[in-house]
């Protein structure tokens, strides 16, 4: 099964411009990634792309603008969407240039990345034209030539080592399943369901059933009844949407959840969704909720996020509530205007990018809950769907 992007470590590229950035992204990566010129902020948007280097493995490789770009307000723009990288980043190189030294712009992305506890690796970029700095830095650091390719197996294998350094086993479903439990996945087919497939969380809580040599039986929420007749499931895992129907299908004694819930508790911190889910019965009239989608999907009719979780919110709270909408990297700062963030299962988001916007909200007393979570407390069965967690 390939890899997708959200299940890759995230590299990203920072420092000044023309410190070299994007001539060691194309020496790192053997290929053209970046444009590369002697104009400073030739570099504008962030240039992200997912790709196998040697010894690295499946990897994302994100080349950010010059940090010390001032250019007016496009600069501004540039820096803004830099910082913003942050959010997804699991390992930092910052490219300094060794004809000029490390500036305070480089000092404070280092103190960026070990407040928010990244790995990083400082690069001497030009060290063909000029010696690199003494041995006696506290950080770990690289003398490096991008354009003659001295030093660059060297950084590709010690990101290699950070990798394996900070590699985690973690799973969906498959460490709480058993060779011959039985599992029924609750699949709706309707007009949100990409035509031809399923989407991610699904096609991975299958994928560890098999992995786990469980058994899986696919289904839709018409045929979930027969089924139970026929097979006693350890778990039987819903799309959330469908918790109104299934809840009342489903015995007691088996165990019920959602896939929405399970990529809650893969990637991000779950006993904070938890805590926002409750802040639903506390909406008042004027209150304003953030619903924030991690895709960046075209918008149907029947839309989830703009159209169905505000139907449910005003029906559920009976209040007259002001909703707002964000979709993939978009995701504000300042969050203090916002009663709740409601967030959908993040499975186009790396783990480093779910956990910054849980930790933003966090600091700022803004209570956070997950689409799946939402919806099993307005059917009242969000204590039966976290059961899951208490085995």
């Amino acid at each position: 099964m390939q890899i997708t992007k959200s299940e890759r470590p995230h590299i990203a590229f920072f420092g000044c411009t023309n410190s070299g950035k994007s001539s060691l992204v194309n020496a790192v990566t053997n290929q053209t990634l970046s444009v590369v010129s002697e104009v400073k902020g030739t570099t504008t948007d962030a240039v992200e792309k997912a790709m196998e280097i040697l010894p690295l493995g499946p990897v994302v490789i994100i080349d950010t603008a010059g940090i010390n770009d001032e250019g007016g307000k496009l600069g501004q723009l540039r820096v803004g969407a830099t910082l913003r990288i942050f959010d997804k980043t699991d390992i930092a190189v910052l490219v300094a240039d060794s004809t000029v030294g490390l500036q305070k712009e480089d000092e404070d992305l280092i103190k960026e990345f070990e407040q928010r506890k990244i790995p990083y690796i400082v690069v001497f970029n030009k060290c063909d034209l000029k010696t690199p700095p003494p041995q006696n830095l506290s950080f770990n650091y690289l003398p490096l030539s991008a354009k003659t390719g001295e030093g660059v197996n060297e950084l590709r294998e010690k990101l290699g080592h950070i990798i394996n350094e900070n590699k985690k086993e973690k799973y969906i479903i498959r460490d709480r399943l058993n060779v011959g439990d039985v599992v029924v996945l609750v699949i709706p087919i309707d007009e949100s369901a990409p035509k031809g497939r399923v989407i991610l969380p699904q096609q991975n809580v299958l994928r560890e059933c098999l992995d786990a040599h469980s058994t899986a039986i696919c289904c839709q929420p018409e045929e979930l009844e027969s089924i139970l007749q026929q097979f006693t499931p350890k778990y039987v895992i819903t799309d959330s949407q469908a918790f109104n129907k299934v809840k009342d299908i489903v015995p007691k004694n088996i165990i019920l959840t959602s896939f929405s819930i399970l990529m809650a508790n893969y990637r991000g911190k779950l006993e904070s969704l938890v805590t926002g889910a409750s802040v639903l019965s506390e909406l008042k009239d004027g209150d304003k909720v953030l619903i924030s989608e991690g895709c960046t999907h075209h918008r149907q009719c029947n839309d989830i996020g703009t159209v169905k979780f505000p139907k449910w919110i005003k029906e559920f709270t009976k209040r007259n509530i002001d909703f707002e909408f964000t979709q993939g990297g978009e995701f504000p700062q300042k969050l203090s205007e916002y009663k709740l963030v409601i967030h959908c299962g993040g499975c186009m988001l790396n783990e480093a990018e779910i956990q910054s916007r849980q930790k933003r909200a966090a600091e700022q007393n803004i209570p956070m809950v997950n689409y799946g979570m939402a919806i099993a407390y307005m059917n009242g069965i969000l204590t039966r769907a976290m059961e899951i967690f208490d085995e």
